[in-house]
C-alpha cells in the first residue's frame, strides 16, 4: 500500500497510475479514432456525413452528460466499484459498437460507449490523488496527462491503420481485450473501497445538469455543420441548456448537498485554476481544430497524413510533462503555467503567418513549441484546483474540472469553426481551390491561377483565425498569475475547507 506522506513515488502508486492511464487512453482514443472512419460509415451505411458526424457527437454528449454524475457516485459506492462498472460499460459499448447493422444502431452504441468512457477520466483523477497524496499529486497528474495528448495524434493514425488493414469493426473491437485487461488490473491493483453513508441524491440536480449541459453542447457542436450561431438548430438547444444550467446554478446554491458542489469555488486556488482552465482549454483545443483541417483542405493531405503531422506537438509536450510535474509538487504550480502558457502563445503566434506553401518545417517547430508549452499547462492547472481540496472533496473537485474542460474545448472548436467559416466566405475563390485537392475533375477544369489564388486565400483565413486563438490563451496569463506559487502544505494541512 502506498504511503501519501512520503515525497518519492512508488511502485503502488505507478500501478495505480498504469492502470488509469489505461482506461484514460481507451477513452480519449474512441474521440479520435472515429474521425478517420467517417467515410468508411458513410459508405458502408449509404449514409450522409450530417447523420455519420452523430457517431462522434452522440459519444462526446454521453461522456459529458455522465460527468456531473461521477462524484456523488464515487462517495456513494466508492471509486473502485464505479472505476470498474464505468469500464464495463464502454466495453460493453465498444463490443455492441462492433456489431452494428445500420448507422442508427452505431450511434445508439456510441453513446452506450460515452456513458462509461465519461466517467473514466475524473475517476481516474480521483483514484491516483487519493493514492499520491497532495505532496505527489503534480507528477501522478502529469503521468496522466499522456493519453491527453497522445489521443488527438494517436487517434487518427489508429483508426486509418486499423480500418486499412483490417476492417472498421477493430476500431472499436481493440477495445475488448485491453478493457477486459483493465477490469482484472483494476480488481487487483486499486485499494478496495470505503463509501461514506450515502449522501441524499439531489435529484433535481440531475435533472437539470445532465441535460442542461447536454443540450447546451449539443447546439454548441452543431455550429460547425450549421456554419452560423443563428441557427434554430444551435440556438433553441444551447438557451435551453443555458436556462437548465442557471436553474442548476441556483439550485445547487441552496442546497446541502448538490450534485456539482459550487461552494468549492470559495477556495481561491480552484477558483482561479477554473478560470485558467477555460481559457486554456478554448484557445487549445479551438487551435486544434484549425490544423488538421488547414493541412487537409489546403494542403491535401489525408487525415492519415495529418495526424503524423501533428506528432511534433505529443513529442513537446512529453518532454515537458514529467519535468513539469515534477516542479509542480516542488515549487507549486503558478510559476509551471505562466511559462507554459506564454509557450503556448509564442507557437501559436507561429501559425498566424500561414501561407497556402508553409514549409512543414515551420509548421512543425510552431507545434513543437505549443507542446512544450501544453505539457507544463493543462495538468498543472488541474493540479492546482485538486491539491488544496480535502479527501472528501477530491472526487466533487476533479468532476468538476473535467466538466469544465469538456465545456471549454467544445465552445473553443465551435468558436473557430465560425471564425474560419465567416474568412473562407469572404472570398469565392477558397471554396474551388480547396475542392481542386479532393475532386480531380475540378482541378482539371479550373486554371491553375484559380486554384493558386483560391488556396492562398484559404491559408489566410487559417492565419487570420489563429489570431483569436493567440489572443485567447495571451489572456490566459492573468488568472494563471494567481496559480499558487509555493509547495503544497504536508497532508494533514493540506486540506482548505471550503465551508469555513
Amino acid at each position: 500500500m502506498s504511503d501519501p506522506s512520503t515525497d518519492k513515488l512508488d511502485a503502488a502508486v505507478f500501478k495505480v497510475a498504469g492502470v488509469v492511464v489505461l482506461g484514460a487512453v481507451m477513452s480519449i482514443l474512441d474521440i479520435t479514432v472515429v474521425t478517420v472512419a467517417i467515410p468508411t460509415f458513410m459508405e458502408v451505411f449509404h449514409s450522409s456525413v450530417e447523420v455519420v458526424a452523430w457517431t462522434m457527437t452522440g459519444y462526446t454528449l454521453a461522456l459529458a452528460s455522465v460527468i456531473p454524475l461521477t462524484g456523488w457516485a464515487a462517495d456513494r459506492f466508492g471509486t473502485k466499484r464505479l472505476y470498474i462498472m464505468a469500464l464495463v460499460l464502454f466495453v460493453l459499448g465498444s463490443a455492441l459498437c462492433s456489431t452494428a447493422w445500420n448507422i442508427e444502431s452505431l450511434i445508439a452504441f456510441r453513446v452506450i460507449q460515452g456513458l462509461g468512457g465519461g466517467m473514466l477520466m475524473p475517476l481516474g483523477m480521483t483514484i491516483m490523488t487519493h493514492a499520491a497524496g497532495p505532496q505527489r499529486i503534480g507528477r501522478v497528474m502529469a503521468v496522466l496527462g499522456v493519453p491527453m495528448l497522445l489521443g488527438p495524434i494517436c487517434g487518427p493514425i489508429l483508426g486509418g491503420w486499423l480500418i486499412d488493414a483490417f476492417s472498421w469493426h477493430w476500431i472499436f473491437l481493440i477495445n475488448v481485450p485491453l478493457g477486459i485487461l483493465a477490469v482484472a488490473l483494476a480488481w487487483i491493483v486499486f485499494p478496495s473501497d470505503k463509501p461514506k453513508p450515502s449522501e441524499s441524491f439531489d435529484f433535481l440536480g440531475m435533472l437539470l445538469a445532465s441535460p442542461g449541459l447536454a443540450l447546451f453542447l449539443f447546439g454548441v457542436s452543431s455550429i460547425p455543420e450549421m456554419g452560423t450561431v443563428k441557427s434554430a438548430r444551435v440556438l433553441v438547444p444551447a438557451a435551453i441548456g443555458i436556462i437548465l444550467l442557471t436553474a442548476f446554478v441556483l439550485h445547487a446554491l441552496r442546497t446541502k448537498h448538490p450534485l456539482i458542489d459550487l461552494h468549492l469555488f470559495r477556495n481561491p486556488s480552484l477558483r482561479w485554476a477554473v478560470i485558467t482552465m477555460s481559457l486554456f482549454a478554448t484557445a487549445f483545443f479551438g487551435a486544434g481544430f484549425l490544423l488538421p483541417n488547414y493541412l487537409q483542405q489546403v494542403r491535401g493531405e489525408t487525415a492519415l497524413e495529418a495526424g503524423l503531422l501533428m506528432a511534433p506537438q505529443g513529442i513537446g509536450a512529453m518532454l515537458t510533462m514529467p519535468v513539469a510535474g515534477f516542479l509542480v509538487d516542488k515549487i507549486g504550480p503558478g510559476k509551471i503555467v505562466l511559462f507554459g502558457v506564454s509557450f503556448i502563445t509564442l507557437g501559436l503566434a507561429g501559425f498566424t503567418v500561414l501561407e497556402a506553401d508553409t514549409s512543414y518545417w515551420w509548421i512543425a517547430g510552431a507545434l513543437f513549441v505549443m507542446g512544450l508549452g501544453m505539457g507544463c499547462t493543462m495538468m498543472p492547472v488541474m493540479t492546482a484546483a485538486i491539491q488544496t481540496l480535502t479527501h472528501g472533496q477530491v472526487a466533487r473537485g476533479s468532476t468538476l474540472m473535467n466538466i469544465i474542460n469538456q465545456t471549454a474545448a467544445s465552445i473553443g472548436t465551435a468558436t473557430m469553426s465560425v471564425v474560419l467559416a465567416h474568412q473562407l466566405k469572404e472570398h469565392p475563390e477558397t471554396e474551388v481551390g480547396i475542392a481542386s485537392n479532393f475532386n480531380p475533375e475540378v482541378a482539371q477544369k479550373v486554371p491553375p491561377s484559380v486554384i493558386s489564388q483560391g488556396l492562398d486565400y484559404a491559408a489566410e483565413a487559417f492565419s487570420h483565425t489563429y489570431w483569436v486563438a493567440l489572443a485567447l490563451a495571451a489572456l490566459t496569463l492573468i488568472p494563471a498569475l494567481f496559480l499558487p506559487r509555493s509547495k503544497p502544505k504536508a497532508p494533514v494541512d493540506a486540506a482548505v475547507s471550503v465551508h469555513a
